[in-house]
């Protein structure tokens, strides 16, 4: 069986839900479960499906953060 292996960089996280990720590539990304979330229309929205709930664009805006800088000893 032959494996591909794909890794993404990311520029934001959310506040509430730190295991989603954005890429620099503009793809949501579950790191938990290691999958890209798709993008979804709803009515007038777009937006994705976060833990159940749908979340417009406009609304993620306001929860994205910078992760975090790990310092490493070495």
């Amino acid at each position: 069986m032959n494996y591909v292996s794909v890794t993404y960089s990311y520029n934001y996280q959310l506040d509430f839900a730190p295991e989603y990720k954005y890429t620099i590539c503009k793809k949501c990304i579950n790191a938990k479960t290691n999958r890209q979330i798709k993008q979804v229309r709803v009515g007038g929205s777009i937006g994705y499906n976060i833990k159940g709930k749908f979340y417009s664009l406009t609304k993620l805006r306001k929860h994205l953060v910078k992760p975090e800088v790990i310092k490493l000893p070495f």
